[in-house]
């Protein structure tokens, strides 16, 4: 089969690839992204292009599956060019997809969509059913959110087609560790501080829990949805255990230091409007207020996750104390230019390239 991958040189379209250029029933990859790698890969063709004016039908046209991946987080403090990438550029993904009559398409969802989980209980596991109707002050939730409802009109237009979504928790991997602190923690950010397991002190930020997972776990997820024919609709995917105080602890060592919510959120909101770092304050809020998903689903399709939740994390810590990177444009280590100045050029959370 012929796939073409959106989004393939991202922190999970890069392991994806890998992982397809491994599978016996894949015989081409067409990874796609914006600016296209000096790296070759098995069975792997390059093209350069942006889903908001690339001619998608033509790209797609003989494909046996299209695997979306393609997404904005930043720049945040330009929402309207965010928004257009995110949920203009799925519309036409999906629009493309029906013309070139591609029979699978399979879509990176992702928690945010959920609405708030249980008040009820804490530690309860929300199933696939959980109500996809995100957390409002997240703008990356409110478009994983427009962009699900997209595709569930798309889907009642093309009932012929195989829809996959996949919800995963946060997506932690090593050599993504530059690409996540540019998004999330800034230029500012001190990397020879961080020293997982040994921390002196160990800021916990009071009744956060969240799950990731492992970027090679998510791709092999991919992989299978994609190579099984009756795989369809959504599926939540995350490591086990969850990340609780307890265990952000334990990851991070030292002495803890108890961040309430309310500090936690108001020092996001500040240092995100003074530029000192990029993650808009809708981020801690859909820390909190996600639920646990259930991840039963694509477990029954055969999937066991490598790395455990903590296990995801600490690796992430490390990548960023050693100042990790990948080969591809958005995982290099020096894409934030030297010595962070192209960030800082940026505004902090403004658009690199």
């Amino acid at each position: 089969m012929r796939v073409v991958v959106t989004g393939a040189t991202g922190n999970v379209g890069s392991a994806l690839l890998r992982l397809l250029g491994e599978e016996p029933e894949v015989e081409e990859i067409v990874g796609f992204a914006r600016r296209v790698p000096d790296v070759e890969l098995p069975k792997v063709r390059w093209v350069a292009g942006d889903v908001l004016d690339h001619d998608l039908v033509e790209l797609f046209r003989g494909a046996a599956a299209v695997i979306h991946l393609a997404w904005l987080i930043q720049p945040a403090h330009d929402r309207e060019q965010v928004r257009r990438v995110n949920v203009d550029g799925s519309a036409r993904v999906f629009d493309a997809v029906g013309e070139a009559r591609v029979p699978t398409l399979i879509h990176a969802s992702s928690l945010g969509a959920y609405g708030p989980g249980p008040s009820d209980d804490e530690e309860r596991r929300v199933d696939e059913t959980w109500p996809t109707t995100g957390i409002p002050t997240s703008y990356y939730s409110v478009d994983k959110v427009a962009a699900e409802e997209l595709l569930y009109a798309f889907e009642e237009q093309h009932s012929a087609v195989r829809i996959v979504r996949l919800r995963p928790g946060l997506i932690f991997q090593r050599s993504a560790a530059q690409e996540i602190r540019r998004y999330f923690l800034g230029p500012f950010w001190p990397s020879p501080l961080v020293r997982p397991g040994r921390m002196p002190i160990a800021p916990v930020p009071q009744g956060l829990r969240f799950q990731v997972v492992h970027t090679d776990d998510i791709a092999e997820a991919y992989r299978l949805v994609l190579v099984h024919p009756n795989a369809r609709g959504a599926y939540n995917v995350a490591a086990d255990p969850p990340i609780t105080p307890s265990r952000l602890r334990e990851v991070l060592g030292g002495i803890p230091v108890p961040v309430p919510r309310g500090l936690l959120r108001a020092g996001a909101a500040l240092s995100w409007r003074g530029r000192l770092q990029p993650a808009a304050p809708g981020w801690v809020d859909m820390g909190y207020e996600s639920p646990l998903m259930d991840t039963s689903r694509i477990r029954d399709l055969g999937w066991t996750p490598k790395h455990s939740g903590p296990e995801t994390l600490f690796e992430l810590l490390a990548g960023l104390r050693d100042r990790s990177g990948g080969a591809t444009p958005p995982l290099r280590a020096d894409a934030g230019g030297p010595l962070r100045t192209g960030e800082i050029r940026s505004r902090v959370g403004g658009r690199l390239n």
